[in-house]
């Protein structure tokens, strides 16, 4: 999987973040996984592994060449019965879910990471985390970020994935039902922890 990662310039999670996901879903007795884009399914390999043998991890992605490229991945590995693969839109999959989703991964489009927490808010249970990639870099200017985070820069000076994990760190931090870290590892995950 590495390796497809590295010859398609598909990005991935990169092997330090893949354990942390994994460690995390552990911490939260995770059966049920949501990722808001999966890529090529290697951060969803990472959860199904630790998975129960009943648990599910839910693999969303608008590329279906990636998606089928997922569900290979995952039928060598043979972890195919702890995936679902869902084709299309992630934050209009998640709507026909039900949850609860013990973990989730928020690394769709960055401006739409708000929109992405939101959609699945209230189908994480006490205890379940919801992990954002991506958040200190990748695709954002970390100084504009940090400017926003701090009050002290011009958002509308920002590029839109810069302003949207700004926006999504300004929602999860203000959650009173979540408690928010930022680890820098790989490129920057946000840890919410839902205690209520």
């Amino acid at each position: 999987m590495a390796a497809h990662g590295e010859e398609s310039a598909v990005p991935t999670v990169g092997p330090a973040v893949g354990g942390w996901l994994a460690l995390l879903a552990r911490l939260a007795d995770a059966r049920r996984v949501f990722e808001f884009g999966s890529g090529f399914g290697y951060s969803a390999y990472w959860f199904a592994r630790v998975l129960p043998a009943d648990g599910e991890v839910v693999l969303t992605e608008v590329d279906e060449g990636e998606l089928d490229r997922a569900r290979e991945y995952f039928e060598q590995g043979g972890l195919a019965d702890r995936a679902t693969f869902e084709h299309g839109d992630a934050i209009e999959t998640v709507a026909a879910y039900e949850g609860p989703f013990d973990a989730v991964l928020v690394d769709n489009e960055k401006h739409r990471y708000g929109e992405a927490f939101d959609a699945v808010r209230e189908k994480v249970p006490a205890g379940g985390v919801v992990i954002a990639d991506n958040v200190v870099g990748g695709p954002i200017d970390f100084e504009a970020l940090v400017g926003i985070v701090a009050g002290e820069g011009d958002p509308a000076a920002a590029d839109a994935d810069t302003r949207g994990v700004a926006d999504y760190l300004a929602r999860v931090r203000a959650d009173p039902d979540f408690e928010t870290a930022v680890v820098p590892v790989g490129e920057g995950i946000a840890v919410s922890h839902r205690t209520d």
